[in-house]
């Protein structure tokens, strides 16, 4: 599924139109990007919970040269599904 048709589906849903409902998604993806930004974290009990990770300092190789590099410290993006959805994909 694809953005569009993601939309498309949370309008029919909701009963709203396209427009409405992209406005929705959108603003459900700045609040989730803003509060993970400030270093929280978004729960939807049963459903997941998006968290930021902090994944250590490791050595890597360059794929080019061959030559041992260190990759640094980084901050990413995580989400742990919760039980429903769980249950849900299988």
């Amino acid at each position: 599924m694809n953005k569009t048709e993601f939309i498309r589906a949370v309008a029919k849903r909701t009963g709203s139109t396209q427009r409405a409902a992209e406005d929705f998604i959108f603003a459900y993806q700045e609040v989730i990007r803003e509060e993970l930004s400030a270093g929280g974290s978004v729960d939807f009990t049963g459903f997941g919970r998006y968290y930021v990770k902090t994944r250590s300092e490791r050595q890597g190789k360059n794929p080019s040269t061959g030559e041992v590099m260190v990759i640094p410290e980084a901050k990413v993006p995580s989400f742990k599904p919760g039980k429903i959805l769980r249950d849900a994909v299988g």
